[in-house]
């Protein structure tokens, strides 16, 4: 294999691999190495060689750390690390500013590097979700192109403020944190379809809510919301609504007014009252659940 000059594209997934070929990195034109779901322990630092890389997929593996020559590759487009063993990552990995998409979910990371916010190439997504994360990095908010952010399954306790300068969001996923407010700024993120803030802490939203009027799907399922501040009735384009399990015992007359509502669902949720406004959504046909 290491004769095969012109090799552009080399997928080796879902095979038995402990042990990479050191060869692989002086493939001269390699420009994807697939390496997905295989049994690699060490990732060989002949790898840094194959500076042609755009693709590189080594998720579901058993890495444990990661060589500082990889860091070299700063022709790489895609990078995927997730559902490894990892316990850190290297302040490094802000030298692969080309990359589109990185995937660091499913491992052992405690903290992540304020390096990221310099992947200012980041938009396609950043999966950091299923780790042990209690905060994220100020510097994220640097991430202006980024489409997709997942930090799902984490410790998170906040979302720092600077995530409102991610002005290209247009989906956020929280849920399954300890959060306990949203911050702000995040009215600012203009273009945000979905927010995903599932089983956290949160007993009530910012007002800042409100300025989010691309939001179509806004998923609070599983708090302890006490409160649902008026502002909700700002969101013209929302048409789902989750607000299942949670601890409301009023709703703002404002949601009546949702003029995009499809599905407004309150199983588990205790209202003292049903209003009237209820009805008249279910009219225009409004799928609402009790």
């Amino acid at each position: 294999m290491a004769g095969l000059r012109g090799l552009t594209r080399l997928d080796l997934d879902h095979n038995a691999l402990t042990v990479l070929p050191p060869f692989v990195g002086a493939l001269p034109r390699l420009r994807a190495l697939l390496l997905y779901g295989n049994r690699l322990r060490r990732v060989p630092p002949e790898l840094s060689g194959a500076r042609t890389l755009t693709d590189l997929s080594l998720g579901a593996n058993e890495l444990e750390h990661l060589p500082e020559r990889l860091w070299e590759l700063t022709s790489l487009r895609t990078l995927n690390l997730g559902q490894n063993a990892l316990t850190g990552l290297s302040p490094a990995v802000g030298r692969l500013r080309r990359l589109r998409m990185l995937d660091l979910g499913h491992n052992r990371l405690g903290t992540v590097p304020e390096a990221l916010g310099e992947l200012t190439g980041l938009c396609d997504y950043l999966y950091l979700s299923d780790n042990g994360l209690t905060r994220l990095p100020h510097a994220i908010g640097r991430l202006a192109r980024l489409d997709y952010l997942n930090a799902t399954d984490n410790r998170l306790r906040a979302l720092p403020e600077s995530i409102g300068d991610m002005a290209a969001l247009r989906e956020l996923r929280v849920y399954r944190n300890l959060l306990e407010r949203l911050p702000e700024a995040i009215g600012r993120l203009g273009r945000l379809r979905e927010l995903h803030a599932a089983q956290n802490r949160l007993r009530t939203l910012p007002e800042s809510v409100g300025d989010l009027r691309g939001l179509r799907l806004l998923d609070l399922r599983g708090n302890p919301l006490q409160h649902l501040p008026a502002a909700v009735g700002r969101l013209t384009d929302l048409r789902h609504l989750d607000l299942r399990a949670t601890r409301l015992t009023g709703l703002p007359d404002a949601l009546g007014t949702l003029p995009r509502l499809e599905r407004l669902d309150l199983r588990w949720t205790k209202l003292e009252r049903y209003p009237a406004w209820l009805e008249r959504l279910r009219g225009r046909g409004c799928v609402v659940l009790l």
